[in-house]
C-alpha cells in the first residue's frame, strides 16, 4: 500500500463534503415541486424538492418557516432560497431553507385564498348569520388609525349628514407587525363596552402588503364573534379582505360604510314631516267619518222611538204565541181524527167482530185454531170462542 496516499474515514470524507459543498453554495435559489411534506411537532418542516428527472431533500427550521404567509402543501411549485449542506447522519446532501416562495400566486394572495378557503369552511362567511345594520344609530365604534384619511372621512360624513350621532374612536395601528392584534382587541372591547349600535373596521387603500392586518385569522374571528353589527370598510371598491367576508356588511370605502350607518337627518326630518301629515290626515278622515255615522244613528228611528220598537216586539210576541196554540189545537184535533179512523178499521177487520154476527172458532185447548177436521180425531178435545164466552167438548164423530 501506498504510504503517500490519504486514508479518510466515512465521518472526514462526508464532513470534508459538506464543506465543500457549503463553501460552493453559499446561498441558492431552487425551484421544484413539494413533496412527502413533513410539519413535526418541534414545527420545523421537511420536505422534498423535484422536478421531472431528480429530486432533493429539504429542511426548514422553525425559526424561518413561522414567518411564512401560506401553508406549504405537497404539489406545490415553490421557489426555494438557502444554503446546501450534507446530513451527516445519512451522508446525503440537502437544502436548508430559509425563505420560501410560491411560484404562479404570490405568496400573500396565496396565504389569502388558502385562509379564506379554511374559514369558509368553517362557517364564518356564512350568510344566514349576517345581522342588519341598525336604521339610526346612536353611537357607532370606529376601528382605525387616528390619524389616517379614513377617520377623516367618517367624521366629515357624520358631520354633515346627523350630527347627533355619537362617534367612538378605537385607535389601531392598521399596518405593520402587531397591527392585527390591535384590531382584533378593538373588536372585542367595543363588545365588552356594550354601549355601540354598530362597528366600522376601517383603513384607506394601500397595497395587499398595506392591508394585510385586515386578512390575518385573528382580526376574522373577533369580527366573527362580535355581538355587535360589524362593517368592514377596508382600501377601496376593488379591495377584498378577509374582514369584508366576516362582517355583517362590506361596504366598498370608509366613506360608504358612514353613509350607510348615518342617514341624511334633513330627509328624515322630511319624511317625518311627511309622515306627520299623512297621519293627521288620515286621523280628521276617520274622524269625519264616525261623526256622520253617529249623526246617522242618532237620526235613525230605533234612537228616537226605542219604546215603540219595544212594544211593537211585545204585540208581535203575542201573536206568535196565540197563532201557536191555535196551531196546536188544530194538530191535535187532526191527530184525534186520524186515531178513530184507524180503531174503525181495526174494528172491522177484527176476529171479534166477526164472532160477534154468529161465527165461532174451534182451536185447540193450546191455541192452535183448526181448520181442517182431518187433524183430529176422536176423544180429542177442543175449545170453541163465541161472540161471548167459549166452551170445550170431545170429538165423537169426524166428517167429510
Amino acid at each position: 500500500m501506498d504510504k503517500n496516499k490519504r486514508i479518510y474515514t466515512v465521518s472526514e470524507l462526508t464532513r470534508e463534503a459538506r464543506m465543500l459543498l457549503e463553501s460552493a453554495f453559499q446561498t441558492v435559489w431552487v425551484q421544484g415541486e413539494i413533496s412527502n411534506l413533513t410539519a413535526h411537532s418541534s414545527g420545523h418542516m421537511y420536505f422534498s424538492l423535484k422536478d421531472e428527472n431528480a429530486v432533493i431533500n429539504c429542511a426548514m427550521f422553525r425559526s424561518e418557516n413561522q414567518n411564512l404567509k401560506f401553508h406549504p402543501k405537497d404539489g406545490m411549485q415553490v421557489l426555494c432560497s438557502g444554503r446546501v449542506s450534507i446530513y451527516d447522519k445519512q451522508g446525503k446532501y440537502q437544502l436548508y431553507a430559509q425563505q420560501m416562495e410560491p411560484r404562479g400566486l404570490g405568496a400573500l394572495q396565496l396565504a389569502f385564498e388558502q385562509l379564506k378557503e379554511r374559514l369558509e369552511k368553517e362557517g364564518l362567511f356564512e350568510a344566514s348569520r349576517k345581522r342588519p345594520i341598525p336604521f339610526l344609530p346612536q353611537r357607532i365604534g370606529i376601528v382605525t388609525s387616528p390619524t389616517g384619511a379614513a377617520i377623516r372621512d367618517i367624521l366629515n360624513i357624520s358631520a354633515r349628514r346627523f350630527k347627533n350621532v355619537e362617534i367612538i374612536i378605537s385607535p389601531v395601528r392598521v399596518q405593520g407587525e402587531g397591527a392585527a392584534q390591535e384590531i382584533a382587541c378593538a373588536v372585542s372591547e367595543f363588545n365588552e363596552y356594550g354601549e355601540v349600535d354598530v362597528i366600522i373596521v376601517a383603513r384607506g387603500g394601500g397595497s395587499i402588503e398595506d392591508l394585510w392586518p385586515f386578512n390575518e385569522e385573528a382580526v376574522a374571528r373577533a369580527i366573527y364573534g362580535s355581538k355587535i353589527p360589524v362593517i368592514s370598510a377596508v382600501g377601496h371598491e376593488i379591495d377584498f379582505t378577509i374582514s369584508d367576508f366576516a362582517a355583517d356588511y362590506r361596504a366598498p370605502t370608509p366613506s360608504a360604510a358612514a353613509e350607510l350607518c348615518i342617514p341624511e337627518k334633513e330627509k328624515l326630518v322630511t319624511r317625518v314631516e311627511t309622515a306627520y301629515v299623512r297621519l293627521s290626515n288620515a286621523y280628521l278622515h276617520r274622524l269625519n267619518a264616525l261623526k256622520q255615522r253617529l249623526n246617522t244613528l242618532k237620526e235613525s228611528y230605533v234612537l228616537r222611538q226605542p219604546v215603540n220598537l219595544v212594544l211593537q216586539m211585545r204585540q208581535r210576541l203575542d201573536e206568535l204565541a196565540h197563532n201557536l196554540v191555535i196551531r196546536m189545537e188544530h194538530i191535535t184535533r187532526s191527530n184525534i181524527q186520524a186515531y178513530e179512523s184507524l180503531l174503525g178499521k181495526l174494528d172491522a177487520l177484527s176476529p171479534l167482530a166477526v164472532l160477534s154476527r154468529g161465527y165461532s172458532i174451534t182451536r185447540r185447548p193450546k191455541g192452535a185454531v183448526i181448520k181442517n177436521c182431518k187433524v183430529l180425531k176422536q176423544g180429542d178435545k177442543v175449545e170453541t170462542l163465541l161472540g161471548k164466552g167459549k166452551f170445550i167438548s170431545v170429538v165423537e164423530t169426524l166428517g167429510g
